[in-house]
């Protein structure tokens, strides 16, 4: 499948080479060439501004560079119209009788509609490890963001020819992880009856349920001596068994669970530290070891504290090898919350000092959640009375719900996610206005079988309708929107596209009756209805979405 703005861009490239072949425009390098999607409808289709970059190289008003590009473009089919258009772009407007031609095409396709097969050398080995944390709670609705940007983002990648791993890291050691088993030791003891304060750190209803349940099986066996061990271990995978749980339960798996410990176990951290050692990037000040980077006096570049424990730091250089050059992954994308933002720069600094490519590495970094009902604050857990789980929100309005709203907005966007909204079965609900589209097509073909009608000789240039080509158009966006939504780490398009393709066939289901007495018409509609289908169905399945055929 060719992109409409690579094949333009081609286009446009091949004529200003022809152009300055015979005088017509100065030799110089183009730059890369952009193709738009124009904001107004009357501008066209596409719209290339790169005629304002080129006027200073080439020494020439915009509109004039414009103009003699076109006189150099060749004739393709696709396009109706070229124009010229102040201050120098170039226009271009698919023709009716292509959009026509292109519903059996994605026929054609059908699943694989949108997605892009691997290039030649065979597909890149892509790492995403997202929704890692210290795993010392729930999964609550922040990290919820995190995994379903992570998993939509796995998606395309997946749609558009990469091998894809989804990796969770798990923060199984340091000091968080103490207090947490201090903690349950704690909860345990309450549980056995024994008169001790609440802990300090991590007093959530969670530990009081796991001290509980250790008291009911094993008695009061750990209650005496220093069980820190055993409370690390119950803390940790019973933790863990829910976050598995409950992401399963929002439709997504991991490949691998990879635990922080296992760098230090196979020795990954203490070749990461030769490393350094050798080439001299490491110092040592005030007792502790010190990566050299640009600001020597920053104390988040320590990697030997002054008790001779690795910090979090250590281990994050560790693990960019382990993933970069151990496993030999082409890229490695990271998803961390947004007040993390100053551990970017940090880590592609560190990887560069191991001569890792920086550019190998991708972070995405997401802002906060808030959940409202009815437009006023939700602050309180009804279960534990203080975070609010994922699980308690999927439970009242649904998985898919809950992703589609978690992707209606960029990661670097504060978002809400209003649980009544979230409910509504009206247009005002984005995800029912979506699936609803669907619901409505699956409902057409079903009053087409009963009434003996098919798609077998359908002639899709009968489809002359306004609202038929309107649709035809959005159809056609989708595979633009996947390249865009990959490229760009931006899996919030998928939720924007699907509405605007969802109101484009509820216009055209307003406009156009699709089973009508014309057989041939009848035909011709269903085509298109078809291509709706796959369509809508492709994009909410990237989304991780349910595909209704009834609501």
């Amino acid at each position: 499948m060719k992109l409409m703005q690579t094949e333009i861009a081609k286009t446009i490239t091949t004529a200003i080479e022809s152009a300055q072949e015979i005088g017509a425009l100065p030799h110089f390098k183009p730059p890369e060439i952009v193709v738009e999607r124009p904001k107004e409808p009357s501008h066209g289709d596409y719209a290339v501004p790169s005629a304002l970059q080129m006027a200073r190289l080439a020494r020439m008003a915009p509109l004039q560079i414009a103009e003699r590009i076109v006189n150099f473009l060749e004739e393709t089919a696709p396009f109706s119209q070229v124009e010229v258009a102040p201050p120098g772009f170039i226009n271009f407007r698919l023709s009716e009788s292509w959009l026509m031609q292109q519903v059996d095409n994605v026929l054609q396709r059908g699943p694989a509609y949108g997605a892009f097969p691997p290039k030649k050398g065979g597909p890149k080995k892509i790492q995403i490890e997202f929704l890692s944390a210290n795993p010392t709670g729930p999964f609550v609705v922040g990290s919820g963001r995190n995994a379903v940007l992570g998993d939509t983002l796995a998606r395309l990648f997946q749609a558009n020819g990469y091998e894809v791993q989804r990796e969770y890291y798990i923060n199984d050691i340091g000091t968080q992880i103490d207090h947490l088993a201090t903690s349950l030791q704690i909860r345990y003891a309450q549980a056995l009856g024994q008169d001790m304060a609440d802990p300090k750190e991590y007093a959530g209803q969670y530990l009081v349920e796991i001290g509980e349940a250790l008291a009911e099986e094993y008695g009061d066996r750990f209650l005496y001596d220093d069980n820190t061990d055993f409370m690390r271990h119950e803390a940790l995978s019973r933790i863990l068994n829910a976050i598995r749980e409950d992401t399963k339960l929002i439709g997504i798996r991991f490949d691998r669970w990879f635990s922080e410990s296992s760098l230090y176990t196979d020795h990954t951290y203490e070749v990461v530290y030769n490393k350094l050692e050798h080439q001299r990037l490491l110092f040592e000040r005030d007792g502790a070891i010190w990566l050299k980077g640009e600001d020597n006096e920053d104390k988040e570049n320590v990697v030997v504290r002054s008790d001779g424990r690795p910090t979090y730091f250590a281990s994050d250089i560790a693990y960019v090898w382990d993933k970069l050059v151990k496993r030999n992954f082409d890229q490695a994308v990271y998803i961390w919350g947004a007040d993390h933002h100053g551990h970017v720069k940090r880590l592609k600094n560190a990887a560069e000092s191991l001569n890792i490519n920086p550019d190998k590495i991708m972070i995405i970094l997401y802002q906060l959640v808030s959940i409202t009902r009815n437009g006023e604050p939700v602050r309180q857990s009804k279960r534990s009375g203080d975070y609010i789980t994922v699980r308690e929100v999927v439970d009242e309005i649904g998985s898919d719900a809950f992703r589609f709203m978690l992707l209606t907005r960029s990661a670097d966007s504060a978002m809400e996610i209003d649980l009544e909204l979230a409910k509504r079965e009206s247009s005002e609900n984005p995800v029912y206005y979506v699936q609803y589209a669907h619901a409505r097509i699956a409902s057409i073909f079903r009053r087409a079988k009963e009434d003996g009608a098919t798609m077998g000789g359908g002639d899709v240039n009968l489809l002359e309708h306004p609202s038929e080509i309107e649709l035809i158009r959005q159809i056609l966006r989708f595979p633009e929107v996947v390249k865009f939504a990959t490229v760009n780490l931006a899996p919030h398009q998928l939720t924007y596209y699907a509405q605007e393709l969802a109101a484009a066939f509820h216009a055209f289901y307003r406009d156009c009756h699709v089973v009508i007495e014309d057989d041939e018409l009848t035909a011709a509609r269903l085509k298109l209805v078809k291509a709706a289908q796959i369509t809508l169905a492709n994009n909410l399945h990237l989304m991780g979405m349910s595909v209704p055929d009834q609501m």
